[in-house]
């Protein structure tokens, strides 16, 4: 289709002269004024794809062109190209401060005419196509997720044993990991030997990918709290997509921030909080990552007391007392091996 040219000229041989040059290339639909008020009048009824515009002219100069045209949403972004006798610098400077996108100094060649306006059509389709490209690489969160899905669809699956070790402090990490089914807990070890969960991991949810992102060795192990099934993501795949995918790169800094922020909290916690809230912080932790639904308040919860003592930072015995105490209290119930939680709300509300 013919690129449309609006040519706004008071000389009458020069608006002519150019209308012609343009009009035999065959490539141009040509539209002419004879001052700026028809020329301001044409280019928002006809949306030309630019504008060569004449600077000296009564009523209506070439600054009140463009500056009208540039505060009207139809035409502010059309290309807008000054054409002018005087080849002053002041004057050249201030059409350009204005928003203008080129200028051609009277009088000038046919070449000189083309080659300007095929530069600023081809500026124009670059950066059409950067602005195309960009929103391609913007994805909304189904999109996102196909692509993730697609990731694990084509990774090898691994069966995990209850209490498998996935990967250890000081390992280099080789793989992105995604919990198909069952559950994985992230622990340190106390310099005697004892653990300090700092994380559940639930099916349907990546893991494993902190050391990745930071480019450094593991800082913390992880385990099997049962039997599981872990797709194992080599990185170099992951990379491929974060890098293809600037969005999903986004979605799992914003995820890295959660878990250190999540971890800051859990370090304060230890530090200040009772045992008593540990306890009950623990128990909600495990509950949030059980649930199906964010409005679901009661829950039951399957942990054995030595990976729920490990979650909250204190010994067995202590997570006993405080579990009876919570029963007494008709927060909790036990049925089988397995925690009855009446209210995470109620749980989480507990001080002292």
């Amino acid at each position: 289709m013919a690129k449309r040219i609006l040519i706004i000229e008071d000389n009458f041989e020069i608006r002519e002269g150019t209308a012609e040059v343009l009009s035999l290339t065959g490539d141009y639909e040509i539209l002419t004024a004879p001052d700026g008020k028809v020329g301001v009048d044409l280019a928002i009824k006809n949306k030309p794809d630019l504008i060569l515009c004449d600077i000296m002219m009564p009523e209506l100069d070439g600054y009140g062109v463009l500056y009208m045209l540039s505060k009207n949403e139809l035409t502010a972004g059309i290309p807008f190209i000054f054409m002018t006798a005087k080849s002053e610098r002041a004057d050249l400077r201030k059409a350009m401060e204005m928003g203008a996108d080129d200028y051609l100094t009277k009088p000038f060649d046919d070449i000189e005419l083309l080659n300007a306006i095929e530069s600023r059509f081809k500026k124009r389709e670059k950066l059409t196509g950067t602005a195309a490209h960009r929103a391609h690489l913007h994805l909304n969160e189904d999109e996102q997720q196909y692509l993730l899905h697609d990731l694990v669809k084509d990774a090898r699956v691994k069966i995990f044993k209850k209490k498998q070790s996935i990967y250890e402090a000081g390992d280099s990490p080789v793989f992105v990991y995604y919990l198909l089914k069952g559950k994985v807990r992230s622990f340190l070890f106390y310099q005697d030997g004892r653990e300090l969960s700092t994380d559940i991991h639930i099916h349907d949810t990546f893991f494993g990918y902190e050391a990745v992102l930071l480019n450094e060795k593991y800082s913390d192990n992880a385990a099997t709290l049962e039997d599981s099934e872990i797709a194992l993501i080599p990185k170099e795949r992951f990379f491929e997509l974060m890098y293809n995918k600037p969005s999903i790169a986004s979605k799992f800094i914003k995820l890295l921030s959660g878990n250190i922020r999540e971890k800051e909290e859990q370090m304060l916690g230890f530090a200040y909080d009772t045992v008593r809230k540990r306890v009950a912080n623990a128990l909600v932790n495990v509950a949030e990552k059980t649930t199906s639904s964010p409005a679901q308040d009661e829950v039951l919860i399957r942990i054995s007391r030595d990976d729920l003592a490990a979650l909250a930072g204190t010994a067995n015995e202590t997570i006993s007392r405080m579990l009876a105490d919570f029963k007494e209290e008709r927060l909790i119930t036990k049925e089988g091996n397995a925690i009855r939680i009446f209210s995470i709300a109620k749980l989480r509300n507990v001080k002292f």
